[in-house]
């Protein structure tokens, strides 16, 4: 009598999971109660996942990270955008960005809400926040190195936090966002980054942090 072989269970990649994970929580308004549930729903073996992702707060940092890798790809795609000014490639990156959340709004706006502390939907943003903080400091050393005298340079530190707290801004900008095409984060996304460079270039550092942290809190408090 022949022995059955046994199917194999499919692999997954990264995108199959995070696109996966994304859709079980818009369909069930909930994030799933188990790895082990989730993968056999998805008809892949549990060592599967974790060959992938630690857990499921790994992966969901992992989105954040994929949404702006997908954002840096499209701007290095595209030679013209490198051959912008520091100015015009965060003001690219903040819409370019963006447009990848809208695309992504109904997951974007559960995570962000699911709960009532604002530090625990903050907390997936960590491995973003690195990114964004390294992609300000990329762009504040490419114009200090075409200032001639050390005291016109800014501080690559304070630039990139400052570029993070901008973020969280807009973040909870395009969150509360009404109107139409969300043309009014349009809006503040180039006026915040003009404000910024601005205030870079003719205000203390200090005052820099300070303003950012004021804006956020701000907005935060609506």
């Amino acid at each position: 009598m022949a022995t059955k072989t046994k199917p194999k269970k499919k692999k997954m990649t990264q995108e199959d999971y995070m696109s996966s994970y994304m859709d079980y929580v818009l369909t069930h308004e909930r994030k799933p109660k188990s790895v082990f549930k989730f993968c056999k729903d998805l008809g892949v073996e549990e060592s599967d996942f974790y060959q992938n992702f630690g857990s499921f707060e790994g992966l969901r940092n992992k989105i954040w990270e994929h949404f702006y890798h997908n954002a840096s790809n499209l701007m290095n795609a595209n030679e013209e955008v490198m051959q912008y000014e520091s100015r015009e490639k965060m003001l690219t990156f903040f819409f370019t960005f963006f447009e990848i959340l809208t695309a992504n709004r109904s997951y974007v706006i559960y995570v962000l809400d699911e709960h009532e502390d604002m530090m625990k939907n903050l907390s997936q943003l960590k491995g973003l926040r690195k990114n964004i903080k390294s992609f300000a400091q990329e762009l504040i050393a490419e114009d200090n190195d075409e200032k001639k005298f050390n005291f016109l340079k800014n501080s690559e530190k304070v630039f990139s936090e400052g570029a993070w707290i901008q973020f969280l801004f807009l973040l909870k900008f395009w969150k509360d966002d009404q109107s139409p095409g969300f043309e009014k984060t349009d809006v503040a996304i180039e006026k915040s980054v003009n404000t910024v460079f601005d205030v870079f270039d003719n205000t203390p550092l200090e005052k820099v942090f300070d303003f950012g942290k004021f804006l956020y809190k701000e907005q935060m408090g609506k």
